[in-house]
Parts: C-alpha cells; sequence; structure tokens
C-alpha cells in the first residue's frame, strides 16, 4: 500500500475598507478593489442590488452607472444593476440563487470577472452562494448596507441560504475579493436594524474583548438615541475583531467542533425560524446572548454580577432579551428552543460544543446543557424587570 500524504497551502487576502460616498466617481475604492486583479484590461463587473436598498436610495442604480462611465478605462457593467429582493426571504429558497445564477451567465461573468453585491447581510449571503457556484467561484465584492453586514456577515468568508427549515444548511466557504463598507448606507437604517449591529458587537466584546464590552456598556445612552458616530465607531471595532477571529483561529472554515464567534447563536438561530422571521438576526442573537449570559452564570463560569452587566446593557442599547418564543412549548412540554441545540450539534459535526463568556471578555466552550437550568434561566428573562 502507498499513501501519499499531500499538503495544499491556499492564501487568501482581501481588502476590508471603511469609507463614505463609494459610488462617487471621486472615491477610488471600487476601482482600485477591482484593479488589484492586474492587467490592463477592462475588468467585467456585474452589480446585484438588494430591492430594500434601492427603496432607501432611488438613485443608486444612476449613481453605479456614472461610476462605472466615470472609470471606462477600468471598469465594465455588463448591464445595468439587477434589483433583486433581500431581507430573509432571499435564504429561504433556491429560486433567488438560480436568477442570480442566470444573470452572471447572461453577462458572460468568468473567474476573470467581478460580481458586486449590494445589499444586507441575507442578501450578500445569497449571492456569495451564487457567485462561490458559478464556474466553481468568480470574484465577489461585497458591498454591505446593514450595520450588521458591515460588522458581521458582510466580512467573513461563508455564504449560505436556508433549507428543509435550517438555518444556513446549503452554503460555502468562499472569501470575498473585496469588503467595502460604506457608512453613507447606515444614515437611513432605522434603529432596530442598527442595533442588529449593536448585538452582534456585545457578542464579540463579551467572549474577547473586555475594554470593548466597557465602551458599548459605557455608551449604551447614546447608541438607543441613535448616535451615528458613536454607532459606527462600535461597528468598526466589531468587524475588525471578526476579522481577527477568522485569520488567528487555525479554523477559519470551521472544520472543527468549535464555533467561537456563535456565543448565544443556537437560540438565536431557533428563535429566528420560530418566530417566521418576526425576530431580526440580531435581535435574536441579542436574547440568546442574555439567555447564556443567564446559564454561564447560573453553572458558575460567569459571575452574577457580569452576567447582569451584559443583560442590562442590552437593554440599555434597546435591545431584547425576551420573546415569547423562547417558552413556546413542543411535544410533551419540552420547550421548541431546545432543538436548536441538536440543530446547532449536527451543524458542527456531532459534539455539542457551545462558547460562553468566562470570565467577561474571554471565553470557554462547554459540551452538554443541562435543560432544567436553561429552563430557569428564560423563566428569568421572562420576569426580568
Amino acid at each position: 500500500m502507498i499513501v501519499h500524504v499531500q499538503k495544499i497551502v491556499v492564501r487568501h487576502a482581501f481588502p476590508v475598507v471603511f469609507t463614505r460616498h463609494l459610488f462617487a466617481p471621486r472615491n477610488r475604492a471600487l476601482r482600485d478593489a477591482v484593479a488589484r486583479a492586474g492587467g490592463a484590461r477592462r475588468h467585467r463587473c456585474l452589480v446585484l442590488l438588494d430591492q430594500g436598498v434601492l427603496v432607501a436610495f432611488p438613485d443608486l442604480p444612476d449613481r453605479i452607472q456614472a461610476y462605472f462611465d466615470a472609470h471606462a478605462k477600468a471598469l465594465q457593467l455588463v448591464r445595468a444593476p439587477l434589483a433583486l429582493p433581500g431581507g430573509e426571504n432571499v435564504k429561504q429558497s433556491a429560486a433567488p440563487v438560480r436568477r442570480m445564477l442566470a444573470a452572471l451567465r447572461a453577462g458572460n461573468i468568468c473567474r476573470h470577472s467581478f460580481c458586486i453585491a449590494v445589499g444586507g447581510g441575507a442578501f450578500l449571503d445569497a449571492a456569495g452562494l451564487a457567485a462561490a457556484l458559478f464556474h466553481r467561484g468568480v470574484r465577489l465584492v461585497r458591498v454591505p448596507t446593514t450595520a450588521l453586514a458591515q460588522c458581521d456577515s458582510g466580512v467573513g468568508v461563508k455564504n449560505a441560504i436556508n433549507y428543509g427549515g435550517s438555518k444556513n444548511l446549503l452554503g460555502t466557504f468562499a472569501p470575498p475579493w473585496a469588503v467595502l463598507n460604506d457608512a453613507d448606507f447606515l444614515e437611513k437604517l432605522p434603529l432596530p436594524l442598527l442595533l442588529d449591529g449593536v448585538a452582534e458587537a456585545v457578542k464579540v466584546a463579551a467572549i474577547k474583548d473586555a475594554a470593548f464590552f466597557r465602551a458599548i456598556e459605557r455608551a449604551a445612552p447614546k447608541i438607543r438615541r441613535r448616535n451615528l458616530p458613536v454607532i459606527r465607531r462600535i461597528l468598526q471595532r466589531c468587524a475588525l475583531l471578526h476579522l481577527d477571529h477568522i485569520a488567528t483561529s487555525g479554523d477559519p472554515y470551521e472544520l472543527g467542533t468549535a464555533r467561537p464567534l456563535d456565543y448565544g447563536h443556537w437560540a438565536a438561530h431557533k428563535l429566528e425560524l420560530l418566530s417566521k422571521h418576526r425576530l431580526s438576526h440580531g435581535h435574536a442573537v441579542a436574547i440568546g446572548i442574555a439567555l447564556d449570559a443567564l446559564y454561564a452564570a447560573r453553572t458558575g463560569l460567569l459571575a452574577a454580577a457580569d452576567a447582569r452587566r451584559l443583560v442590562a446593557t442590552l437593554r440599555a442599547c434597546g435591545l431584547p432579551i425576551y420573546a415569547p418564543e423562547l417558552s413556546r412549548a413542543a411535544r410533551r412540554g419540552r420547550l421548541a428552543v431546545f432543538a436548536g441545540l441538536e440543530e446547532f450539534r449536527a451543524h458542527l459535526g456531532g459534539e455539542l460544543t457551545l462558547t460562553f463568556p468566562s470570565p467577561l471578555g474571554s471565553r470557554v466552550e462547554i459540551h452538554a446543557v443541562d435543560a432544567v437550568r436553561m429552563a430557569e434561566c428564560i423563566a428569568a428573562l421572562a420576569a426580568w424587570k
């Protein structure tokens, strides 16, 4: 028997840019990002546009066209920006991805071309999946337009849609060619959508950076009043912490049994589905964070005072810590949300591994949950004053 162990080292590098007025002709961020491909050719680009963004910025297609006209020597727009419905519905079936694939084919996009996706996190997830599937992967430039996408999903390496009632069951790991965060898109976001990003910032601070958590804690009253400069700084710091984790964790494609950045997510993913997406991802994450903070305190992993700080900070920012779906009973009286634990276990490959803050600003992993204690924590959140 001959066994040859082949090692392949693949390195990825992509810029994450924080800017304003991305599609103003004088802003070279998009042109420079595409120009990383090198060569003297005009780079063919297809723009996929979230319809929700189009409602808020109806002149955006004209601005994109004007940008490409101004940089015509380097960039070629293969057709007018294609607007498609966004939001969580874009992930509920494969139909939107098929439409994106058809547009990529009709535009003759190849591995030397670019798919530029402009939209919220769910839209970028679906567009990223389409780009990763087409020709086994074409270059994707993400332009996140929501707070959550700019600090979390939009800067990562994952793409997915939901399937069979499970969150993100169909997807790929495919690093983007570039991520261009334009703060202008935050200007018209209502506070609840801004708070989706803040929830992710609280999450990553609670398990990675105690000083960052204290900064959010102090800034909570300003966050609740929609102080955009403060919120932008928090989102940027959150994005950088996510990027640092992807780069330094040693497991960017989540081949191991743990997903440290998914603190609070076992419950959050299930709550999104139980609420039929009445709860946004960020609001569901806030509830999951609060629940797991109380459980960490109840099991001695986290000081009770720090658990209270976590919950109080979420509330002070304006985020929820409880939803009725958390207490919904399923068969034989078992809480429906507990099915999220089994789904999380299956997603991780069979071994349940959950991340909890211990102490605040650091993390610990556990492999079993006491259902009775967790139910007590749910009851405590329901009664929280």
